[in-house]
């Protein structure tokens, strides 16, 4: 069993005991009447016609497969907080538990605690989790095509947007940005970690970003360290980063997202003047 498949085996035990908790008609209740979704494709550049910026989505995340412990986030409200004054477009909370230590308490924290769009970064496997997502103020959700067949794909895709919600289509290999833009994914992510085995290589993004069509969202992954990475998934055409470790270990996340919005910025003018 790859690691991918054991964490879903746990979300899928998780999902069943909330599931028992709360019905799908009473989260149908719940969406109906919560307030709209907001537009996370337009806050991470996806109605601009020219790329002038690098995008952050900064995450509140505790804990990894691969690092373990990373922070103990006593107050995901203030984290996200400093997230928004440092420049995020949009925040991403890890709501999965038993490998990542989070919750929908936290998103329901961050969500209350900030205006611009949240997403639920979690292992989504059932509808149920996508009108979840919804009840919880969420405004994006997290599509991992290694983990869905194409109709679950395709489908999950659609009442994503039918409630008004993004989704953020995760992909690692060539194959995987195929379904992703054969199903009409509009944010694409590119994962440079593998998640069967955890390993990491920063050159994945490079070798794939090319294969996703002009006018899509193309968000970078996993893998950064410092404003040099940041700058190399903005020279090879990040719309965005999405950043956790980073920046959940930093004493001054405020500041450091500020640092790498400079240093994509940078890296995208450099790239505009190279082609001229």
């Amino acid at each position: 069993m790859s690691v991918l498949q054991d964490i879903i085996a746990g979300v899928r035990e998780d999902l069943d005991v909330r599931k028992q908790a709360v019905s799908l008609e009473e989260l149908h209740k719940r969406v109906a009447l919560a307030p709209p979704a907001r537009d996370g494709l337009a806050a991470l550049g996806g109605t601009d016609t020219a790329r002038t910026e690098l995008k952050v989505i900064a995450e509140v995340k505790r804990r990894s497969p691969s690092k373990g412990d990373l922070a103990g986030i006593t107050d995901p409200a203030a984290l996200a907080a400093q997230y928004n004054d440092g420049g995020a477009s949009v925040i991403s909370v890890l709501t999965e538990k038993r490998r990542f230590g989070g919750s929908l308490a936290d998103l329901d924290a961050v969500r209350a605690a900030v205006d611009i769009p949240v997403l639920r970064k979690d292992f989504t496997c059932d509808p149920y989790m996508i009108w979840e997502a919804r009840a919880h103020g969420a405004d994006l959700v997290l599509l991992i095509v290694a983990a869905l067949r194409d109709d679950e794909l395709r489908d999950y895709l659609a009442l994503t947007h039918e409630l008004g919600m993004n989704a953020i289509v995760e992909t690692h290999t060539a194959q995987e940005i195929e379904r992703a833009v054969s199903v009409g994914a509009k944010i694409i992510g590119i994962n440079v970690r593998n998640l069967k085995t955890l390993d990491v290589d920063r050159g994945v993004f490079a070798a794939l970003a090319g294969m996703i069509p002009q006018g899509q969202v193309v968000i970078a992954e996993s893998g950064v360290r410092d404003a040099e990475d940041v700058a190399h998934y903005a020279s090879h055409g990040a719309t965005a980063i999405l950043v956790g470790e980073a920046l959940v270990k930093d004493a001054t996340p405020r500041e450091r997202i500020t640092e790498f919005k400079i240093a994509g910025a940078q890296a995208i003018r450099r790239g505009l003047i190279g082609a001229e």
